[in-house]
């Protein structure tokens, strides 16, 4: 159970939506259902090490404490050992390399070599990303690069990686979609930050949040949503062939009531339960656009 709660599966949907994405905009071309399905677990890899990293990370270095808003960590609840973690870490880099691997070569198989060293590579760096974002004495998390990084794995690599293995390539259009699901996780990783600017400003953890202070983190966030919501239209209005397409709205009326209630929130604890709003929103986005996109084909 400790390790089930160490995992942090709730973290997984947002994780996940990438994934779903370039899965969507692979169905009505050249759809491998068997590389779709291994991108999935390759992801759930990723997100689970992510979360034992950081588990790890925050509470080596004091963050985890008393102080912090959020649901508290296992190590920080005394549940795991720092051995039993950094074993965990190990195991888990090992396996998510193996997915990340045989992904790559299935993948690749009929491309030229280029491509596989390619996505072996990306397979690397997405595990040194996930332990370096809390892990280590440059653990860019700490110096406000996890916004970077968040779009660029979530958003780009999870949809337009995702959808070159799936169906063999990318088109220029395929950024848009891409770019909104980096964009949510974005709002995701705001809302944490916002939500613990206190705590990890006094322990160096200097995000963006910290940097900018609330009121412009606030901007910050209405800026990462409202982009989100907009490039999807923009994609949908582009290739347009079925009202269907524009399934994926629905949700957008609760994250609307999200910056509403973001921008009359003073209290940072109170942006906690606005991270499962946001991730789940931004899951059943892609989900939505999944079957948009099914029933248009």
């Amino acid at each position: 159970m400790k390790w089930i709660k160490a995992a942090r599966l709730r973290t997984l949907p947002l994780s996940l939506a990438g994934i779903i994405m370039g899965g969507a905009l692979s169905y009505c071309t050249n759809f491998n259902s068997t590389i779709f399905w291994l991108c999935i677990a390759t992801a759930t890899a990723f997100q689970v090490l992510s979360n034992f990293a950081n588990d790890y990370g925050d509470f080596t270095k004091g963050t985890d404490n008393d102080d912090r808003v959020g649901p508290k960590r296992t190590m920080q609840a005394g549940l795991i050992s720092k051995k039993e973690m950094k074993n965990a870490l190990i195991l888990t880099s090992i396996i998510s390399l193996v997915l990340a691997g045989y992904l790559s070569y299935l993948g690749t198989q009929l491309m030229e070599t280029k491509f596989l060293v390619l996505f072996l590579a990306l397979g690397i760096a997405s595990v040194v990303a996930a332990i370096k974002y809390t892990v280590g004495k440059n653990a860019y998390g700490y110096s406000g690069m996890g916004d970077i990084f968040v779009f660029l794995f979530f958003g780009l690599v999870g949809v337009l990686g995702s959808k070159f293995l799936i169906s063999g390539g990318v088109e220029w259009l395929d950024l848009l979609p891409a770019m909104s699901i980096g964009f949510f996780s974005v709002a995701v990783l705001n809302l944490n930050n916002m939500r613990d600017e206190h705590n990890d400003k006094a322990n160096n953890k200097n995000t963006l949040v910290v940097k900018m202070g609330l009121s412009k983190a606030k901007i910050y966030h209405y800026g990462a949503i409202i982009k989100g919501m907009t490039f999807l239209l923009i994609f949908s209005i582009l290739n347009f062939s079925s009202t269907w397409q524009f399934l994926y709205i629905i949700p957008f009326a609760l994250l609307i009531k999200h910056l509403h209630f973001v921008k009359n929130t003073t209290e940072n604890k109170a942006f906690d339960p606005e991270l499962k709003k946001v991730a789940l929103s931004t899951f059943v986005i892609a989900i939505l656009f999944f079957l948009g996109t099914y029933l248009s084909c």
